[in-house]
């Protein structure tokens, strides 16, 4: 039975906390992860477990509340971006720690973006946590991040689930998560939460008036957001399926994108058992054919 792996792991915000399952799955089923390319949400989980730390990642982030998640939000006021990053990154370097990437056991590239040259940029080699930084600078929400003297954005916007930094790897098979897959009819005909939906803008507002842009009272200015998401997202998935059609996974798991917005990471424990039961669902049935 084949049982080396090369993983890909997509970007697509909380969505990518699915990757948490996935990788159980493969565990407990007899699975070796040798090698991982990643991007965005990704490179912070496919990081955590390149560096043998995605237990302690996953206890953090599955305490998380909404309030918990916005607490992590270092804004500034800054052309770059609205979010520093230095309180996340110190919460995750404080799991993950800085080892060097070719120091590991499992080979590791994380995917960031030189928007000023437009090309990718494979981190393979340095300091994971750097490498992570880089890959998830989620342009206008992050700041980016100066690697190797360049500014660097989420890899998302060149490669979101980046299949070529592992095409070539002696494993047995690649395997997939795309993050951007098609919607679920049903998700979309749920009735808006309300209080989830608002409690962002609400913040959002708070921040606006520290920074004395005067308050936002109509939710329809919160729609900026949801448009830039939206646009960024349906980017993203286009580009996606253009690039796997060059290298083509052995095995494609889709998530649904509308199955969690973006910056939902209070919604760990729902998102990583859903991973593990789309793993389930995908993997069983597929990974027995090739055997």
């Amino acid at each position: 039975m084949s049982k080396t792996i090369s993983l890909v792991l997509g970007s697509g915000g909380a969505r990518g906390l699915a990757h948490i399952g996935i990788i159980h799955w493969l565990e407990e089923h007899g699975y070796e992860i040798k090698s991982i390319s990643s991007c965005s949400i990704g490179a912070a989980v496919g990081g955590a477990y390149a560096a043998g730390q995605l237990q302690g990642f996953e206890t953090w982030i599955r305490s998380f509340d909404r309030k918990d998640v916005f607490s992590m939000m270092d804004f500034v006021l800054s052309k770059d971006g609205f979010v520093k990053g230095d309180k996340i990154m110190s919460a995750i370097n404080e799991i993950i720690g800085s080892k060097n990437i070719e120091e590991l056991d499992i080979k590791f590239t994380a995917v960031a973006a030189d928007i000023a040259k437009e090309e990718e940029v494979w981190i393979n080699s340095g300091p994971i946590n750097d490498a992570i930084r880089a890959s998830i600078s989620l342009p206008l929400f992050f700041t980016p991040f100066e690697h190797s003297g360049r500014p660097l954005i989420d890899g998302g916007i060149l490669n979101p689930t980046p299949t070529e930094p592992v095409a070539n790897d002696e494993t047995d098979m690649m395997i997939a998560v795309n993050l951007g897959g098609k919607p679920l009819p049903e998700l979309d005909d749920k009735e808006e939460d309300e209080d989830e939906d608002s409690f962002f803008f609400k913040k959002y507002n708070e921040f606006l008036e520290r920074l004395d842009w005067g308050k936002k009272e109509t939710k329809k200015e919160w729609d900026l957001y949801y448009i830039l998401d939206q646009s960024f997202n349906s980017m993203q998935n286009t580009i996606a399926a253009q690039k796997m059609k060059i290298h083509r996974p052995d095995i494609l798991i889709d998530i649904p994108r509308n199955k969690c917005g973006t910056l939902e990471f209070d919604r760990a424990n729902e998102m990583i058992d859903y991973g593990y039961e789309m793993a389930e669902k995908v993997l069983e049935e597929k990974l027995s054919k090739l055997s």
